[in-house]
């Protein structure tokens, strides 16, 4: 079994004394709906995940003995095919997460932005069978859902005396401010402001109260200090602010504390500190369970509050944990319907899809996304005045490994194409929209896609090819065009989007249709919803330009009428782009197990495959 992810700060010399308590808080993050542990895309038993595992480690915790504060911290509601399920349910009862989330008795739970992905209606009536207070501090205007700015929990806890203490738990919910953007029918109906705005006049509110304690529900990673405005990721610049406490955090899929989280200003991976206050993120889809374990003095003679005297975080993996059987059995009759309709039949595909080589430019699966985009545009512009431009379209791998795992990758093979398939082929609820660009914006494009390889030295032997902190989704490609990158230059920009090197080209040879593109050539660009969002990778290049299609219909739903309409399809693998060959260089590169057991590797491989420590299978690549 995994062994806990931990770190403990002791008290100072004599801090603990009488009438010092424990209290421990529990809590979980980007549940995503796996509340099984089952890997629906691949239709098979997912050993490592799920809430009815959490339960297990959650019960264990409680057997401890002690006061816990059991939390979750958003993002439960969507991101799995149990969840477009109970989602496309004709008539709502009580929704399987909600009903596992009262069964287990959480006490508070936050929104993340996923669990908007079904409209605020649907949130608002699965919201009101909840047994436990939803916080979401910096929702302005939240369109009549069941959510509280703020929240006091009051306990009562016993000293190793067994004195009674009384205290006051203030709760915190943030979710980042993009959310509205990244779900387009919100617009109009929900507002969300800054987090650190929000915060600050919050905790004091709550300390004003009598909050003894202020623990943040952020929804967001670590992120800088001081945060921009409006941030994603705010999470230490949460935990720097003077009245809160302790700081849960989510979003970006990591665990902390852990070892391979990178440290920082403020940011301690090993300790579990942000600003020098208890943080931890659980990882994703159940993956772990986080703890914070707090030992709290009472104020001394002249003091007005109490102090956290010691903290333990651990984030505790639930890989090799039974399921706890009364959590499953309230899934069972969601996860066997949603087995039923993943296996309807919905074409055929003359080909493999997978994803095991497409950061190395093969993606059968990406190339049929990309004709089944591009065939919509065309049909919705037909007759107007864009009707003769060429037509690009963006797409990207949503499942090539990385913090996923070696499991973590699209596989469809040939035959028989279902609704799983699809699901497998584009996992988002996306929504697809189409925007006129020029050549030099392709250019900018691909130039920030093609800053998740490292940089290598020609010549030098085994350097690794991708950044780990650069997630695969964000790895764009655009169908129609041709070019090359040139890994000898330096990426220019970081994976959140900023500018590493503003002088540097990666990006050589850009071409369409065998002709090199002029920068200000116009092109109709097909792209998806969360594209358009304002920040990200990708929101500076678009900028400014006409959206000729902001809200079309999910992209999966554009697959599925392609299909539909097709019936059979041979999608073509190679996606357009090479990289600049450099002799006499090796890089290795890392995937799914299988991966050369469906198809050859794109590049002549410089030795024998071996295995890394993670899993993956790894490659040593001659460029």
């Amino acid at each position: 079994m995994a062994q806990p992810v931990s770190a403990m700060q002791k008290a100072p010399p004599g801090a603990p004394g009488p009438g010092t308590i424990g209290l421990r808080i529990l809590a979980t993050t980007d549940l995503h709906m796996h509340l099984l542990g089952h890997d629906y895309l691949a239709d098979r038993p997912a050993p490592a995940i799920g809430l009815a595992r959490v339960a297990a480690v959650i019960a264990a915790e409680r057997a401890r003995g002690g006061e816990c504060l059991l939390v979750d911290n958003g993002d439960m509601f969507q991101g799995s095919a149990l969840g477009e399920c109970a989602a496309a349910a004709s008539r709502i009862g009580l929704h399987p997460a909600i009903a596992a989330m009262n069964a287990l008795g959480y006490d508070a739970a936050t929104l993340g932005n996923h669990d908007f992905s079904f409209g605020p209606g649907f949130l608002r009536t699965i919201l009101r069978g909840a047994r436990f207070p939803v916080v979401a501090t910096n929702l302005e205007r939240a369109a009549g859902l069941p959510v509280r700015r703020t929240l006091l929990i009051e306990r009562v806890l016993h000293d190793a005396h067994g004195g009674a203490h009384r205290l006051r738990i203030g709760v915190l919910g943030f979710l980042p401010p993009q959310t509205v953007e990244w779900e387009p029918g919100l617009r109009g109906r929900i507002a969300i402001g800054d987090v650190i705005a929000a915060a600050a006049p919050a905790a004091a509110a709550l300390r004003a109260r009598g909050a003894d304690l202020v623990i943040a529900l952020s929804h967001g990673g670590i992120g800088a200090v001081p945060p921009l405005a409006m941030a994603e990721n705010a999470a230490a610049a949460l935990a720097a602010l003077p009245g809160i406490d302790a700081v849960i955090m989510g979003h970006t899929h990591r665990v902390f504390p852990h070892p391979d989280h990178p440290a920082g200003p403020g940011v301690d991976p090993r300790l579990g500190r942000l600003a020098g206050k208890p943080a931890v993120m659980a990882g994703f889809w159940g993956s772990h369970l986080g703890v914070i374990e707090l030992a709290l003095t009472p104020p001394g003679p002249g003091g007005d509050r109490w102090q956290v005297t010691a903290a333990t975080i651990r984030a505790e993996p639930v890989a090799g944990r039974p399921e706890c059987p009364a959590i499953a059995a309230l899934a069972r009759p969601a996860h066997l319907e949603t087995l039923r309709r993943f296996r309807r039949r919905i074409g055929h595909s003359e080909r493999p899809m997978n994803s095991h080589f497409a950061l190395l430019g093969q993606d059968a699966g990406l190339g049929l996304v990309a004709m089944a985009q591009r065939w919509h545009v065309r049909r919705a512009l037909a007759g107007g005045r864009f009707a003769g431009l060429p037509v690009l379209s963006a797409v990207a791998p949503f499942r090539a490994g990385g913090r996923g795992g070696p499991g973590h990758y699209t596989d469809v093979p040939a035959g028989r194409l279902t609704a799983r398939g699809l699901a497998d082929l584009y996992h988002f609820p996306n929504r697809l929209a189409a925007v006129l660009v020029r050549g030099a914006d392709l250019a900018a494009w691909l130039e920030r896609s093609a800053s998740i390889f490292r940089m290598l030295v020609p010549g030098g032997r085994d350097q690794e090819l991708i950044d780990p902190d650069f997630p695969g989704y964000n790895f764009d490609v655009i169908a129609g065009l041709g070019w090359q990158i040139d890994l000898a230059a330096a990426p220019r920009h970081a994976p959140d989007g900023g500018l590493l090197d503003p002088d540097s080209r990666r990006v050589r040879d850009l071409s369409h249709r065998g002709r090199p593109v002029d920068p200000d050539q116009p092109f109709v660009l097909v792209t998806n919803s969360y594209r358009l969002a304002a920040g990200g990778l990708f929101g500076p290049v678009l900028a400014g330009h006409e959206v000729l299609i902001r809200t079309g219909p999910p992209t999966r739903e554009v697959l599925r009428r392609y299909l539909a309409r097709r019936r059979r399809v041979a999608p073509v693998a190679d996606l357009g782009w090479r990289f600049r060959p450099m002799p006499g260089t090796t890089a290795l590169f890392r995937t799914a197990p299988g991966a050369l057991e469906r198809g050859p590797c794109p590049l002549p491989l410089a030795g024998p495959p071996g295995t890394d420590a993670a899993g993956f299978l790894l490659l040593r690549l001659a460029l």
